[in-house]
């Protein structure tokens, strides 16, 4: 790997403990023991391209998304095959009953009853069973163990990438400066999107207020919001995010509610997308063609518990389409949003670099 220090190509004894034999100064990463894709320059250069240059601030967890390197989603199946305990206690008696009857019955009736007895014990052994199994995914590197890198990273630079900010539960929160009376509310269902959204000053310079709630508090978040003030909901694209904009319309027929959330549409086959698998999912797929004006395909991808999640959406993309939401909310009127109001070309590729997804069965 090349030093991220001195640019030293280095053999792998020759970066032992994660310092550069040849600068004899440390670094985080060595792809050898993190995984492939796993090295300071190509975080740093995703750090970069994340930030424009510099221009944003970009949370750990937005980091993580754009920084994986595999992301697998394996479907759900159903059970195969018979039970061995039940393939057997219907096997072993029927193959005893028919060699006893073998052997009492002499000539051909009783060579076949000995075959067939052979016969039943070969079937039965023969036989597989193969249990039923929840969808799952996995992200490569985890989650904890990215920001555990991160950790490493903070001990070789004494510092995050430039540009990056924590959005851990212990990390403290952005401070917020809006002046005067908020013209929008932006109703966030996403933490490191809220995160990100106040430590780029964004609800600020588009005088409007950010709540930060979960799809099911968000009635609950706008009781103190003033009557009359337009909402812009973001939110994954997952079950109940997909129901939350329909139904605030539903509670506030008076107030514009723009649906700027993650569009399923967008992510459900696009291969860069990230996809995860939820076993909370309880939504049923005609509620959501229904409620949320949703395709067949779209409803059902959601009801199996697939989603995908907001913060992995290029902070860029996310940023402009948070801006154009908010001004369309401005200038609307509470009859002219019934949809996801445009956003159904979002969001843009990710880095070059960046991740691969395939869909597959585990091995063994």
């Amino acid at each position: 790997m090349i030093c991220p220090r001195c640019t030293a190509v280095l053999a792998a004894k020759e970066r032992t403990g994660q310092v550069c034999s040849r600068c004899d100064r440390p670094f985080a990463m060595d792809p050898k023991i993190h995984g492939r894709g796993m090295h300071d320059l190509r975080i740093r250069r995703i750090a970069e391209r994340a930030t424009d240059r510099g221009r944003l601030k970009v949370t750990v967890t937005q980091l993580w998304y754009l920084s994986r390197t595999s992301n697998h989603v394996w479907e759900a199946k159903p059970a195969r095959g018979i039970r061995p305990v039940v393939r057997w206690l219907v096997a072993a008696p029927l193959a005893l009953l028919l060699l006893v009857v073998g052997n009492l019955t002499h000539g051909v009736p009783g060579a076949v009853g000995v075959t067939a007895a052979v016969a039943v014990v070969v079937a039965a052994s023969v036989m597989r069973y193969t249990a039923a199994s929840s969808a799952w995914w996995t992200i490569a590197p985890s989650e904890s163990t990215f920001r555990q890198l991160m950790g490493s990273w903070r001990t070789a630079y004494e510092e995050l990438p430039p540009g990056v900010v924590d959005d851990g539960p212990r990390a403290p929160a952005p401070r917020e400066s809006l002046a005067g009376r908020p013209a929008a509310v932006i109703l966030c269902t996403d933490h490191a999107v809220a995160v990100f959204l106040r430590g780029n000053g964004i609800p600020a310079k588009l005088k409007a207020r950010l709540v930060e709630a979960a799809p099911a508090a968000a009635h609950e978040a706008l009781v103190d919001v003033p009557d009359g003030l337009p909402v812009v909901v973001l939110h994954d694209a997952d079950a109940l995010g997909a129901l939350l904009a329909p139904l605030l319309r539903l509670a506030h027929p008076d107030r514009v509610v723009v649906d700027a959330g993650l569009p399923v549409a967008a992510v459900r086959t696009r291969r860069s997308a990230v996809h995860r698998v939820s076993t909370a999912s309880t939504v049923d797929a005609a509620d959501l063609r229904s409620v949320a004006d949703l395709s067949a395909d779209d409803a059902e991808w959601l009801a199996q518990g697939h989603w995908s999640p907001l913060a992995a959406v290029p902070p860029p993309r996310l940023k402009s389409v948070v801006t154009a939401a908010v001004e369309r909310a401005l200038s609307a009127r509470p009859a002219e949003l019934r949809s996801t109001d445009g956003f159904l070309t979002w969001p843009a590729e990710v880095p070059a670099d960046g991740p691969s997804r395939t869909k597959g069965a585990p091995a063994g």
